[in-house]
């Protein structure tokens, strides 16, 4: 009788911890596919940051030019980096979940860290010029028009001055009347004009030689508050992509570490 009851509880006792390893299994394969999904987004969130900073830097690199400082263009750059390396180690994340090797999961960890504190520094970069737009455009938009437009060597920040006013319809830094102190239109290369032809609303031959506000866009207002609101929307947009991926990484490292801490040293 005895040896009855011990074999019984022997046999109560190896059911109760094949019942637990099979939880801990089930809960490691449920955070296997938890990572999967994780990467899956974390790929798309990567090819977004990245096309964000390329459109920046293709779209809208006429504009570039007209910005005292690089802040703006380098923002965009690092977006580029941490958008393909998110693309890499989404991949890379994949390959560590179905090796279960936790040397592995440790190098996925610390590309998400390094990741993270790449978007960290664009993310601080956008900030600290959002708050400093308005005052650098005023300085420097206005000086980089009137004595750089129409200058030998300086055709791109013509075309851009150019493609500005057509795009946000505006004339002139702040108003139409900036216009006619400048270095192009006191020159004879100006022919008689009075604003860029840019500035008109039908761009003719020598139409800015007549400044009419039915000719030109005189009551719209000037590009730098123009400007000045597209590039604020734009870090915006960056910031908006940023925090959204941030987020998905502080989400992949906490999967990660728990997936860490379940994998054996050897694989299930």
């Amino acid at each position: 009788m005895l040896s009855i009851s011990k074999r019984r509880k022997r046999c109560i006792g190896e059911m109760s911890t094949t019942y637990k390893e099979d939880q801990e299994d089930w809960k490691t394969v449920c955070l296997k596919y938890l990572l999967f999904v994780f990467n899956f987004l974390f790929w798309v969130g990567g090819a977004a940051v990245m096309g964000v900073g390329i459109w920046t830097l293709v779209d809208k690199s006429d504009y570039l030019s007209l910005l005292a400082t690089s802040t703006f263009a380098v923002s965009a750059y690092i977006l580029i980096v941490a958008g393909a390396l998110v693309m890499v180690t989404g991949f890379l994340g994949c390959l560590a979940v179905i090796r279960e090797q936790r040397s592995c999961l440790s190098t996925y960890f610390c590309c998400l860290l390094l990741i993270f504190l790449i978007e960290l520094v664009a993310g601080l970069l956008a900030y600290v010029y959002y708050q400093r737009l308005s005052e650098e455009l005023k300085q420097h938009l206005r000086q980089t028009m009137t004595e750089n437009y129409g200058q030998p060597g300086k055709e791109a920040i013509t075309l851009a001055v150019d493609r500005l006013q057509q795009d946000f319809k505006c004339c002139g830094s702040n108003n139409s009347f900036d216009w006619p102190h400048s270095v192009y239109m006191t020159s004879a290369e100006s022919e008689s004009r009075v604003v860029p032809d840019s500035c008109c609303k039908t761009i003719t031959a020598h139409c800015g030689r007549r400044d009419h506000p039915s000719n030109i866009f005189k009551t719209e207002g000037g590009c730098i508050t123009k400007l000045e609101q597209f590039l604020a929307d734009h870090l915006l947009i960056i910031g908006a992509v940023g925090i959204g991926v941030a987020c998905l990484q502080i989400l992949g490292m906490l999967f990660t570490c728990c997936l860490h801490r379940r994998i054996k040293l050897e694989p299930y």
